[in-house]
């Protein structure tokens, strides 16, 4: 299967502009530009949570397909907000567990100021660039 491909193609997420940008074994990292269009809030830039939501969705997605090579429908998924998303969003996914009927993934998802010069990519100590704006785990459908 050819992942960048069927992540390419997913309508919805291309939508609202999600990129996954990393994704193999176990692991998958996706960024969304922020626009006016995305906004909850007409007076300020501010994600909507279902944008975050989906972000963290679909690349929770991208992370267990890396390892099973084949769509992986969402069973459930939890997300804490933990701040509002008010510039370009990032997210990072790893699988906890890869069962043949099920498996979990967690997802951070972060954002950075749109004024920030610093891009949207992990630092080279394994941390990611900006604040930490949700907290997720989903349960995809794995056989």
């Amino acid at each position: 299967m050819d992942i960048e491909a069927f992540f390419e193609g997913m309508p919805f997420a291309s939508l609202l502009g999600i990129e996954v940008t990393e994704c193999g074994d176990g692991y998958a990292e996706g960024r969304l530009e922020m626009r006016e269009e995305l906004s909850w809030n007409e007076d300020e830039l501010m994600a909507h949570g279902g944008v975050t939501f989906t972000l963290a969705d679909t690349v929770g997605g991208a992370a267990l397909v890396s390892l099973v090579d084949q769509p992986v429908p969402t069973i459930d998924m939890r997300i804490d907000y933990l701040s509002a998303g008010t510039g370009d969003l990032y997210a990072e996914a790893d699988v906890v567990r890869c069962g043949s009927d099920v498996g979990t993934v967690d997802v951070e998802v972060y954002t950075v100021e749109n004024d920030s010069e610093t891009p949207i990519a992990p630092r080279e100590d394994g941390e990611a660039i900006g604040t930490l704006i949700a907290d997720a785990r989903g349960v995809y459908k794995t056989g």
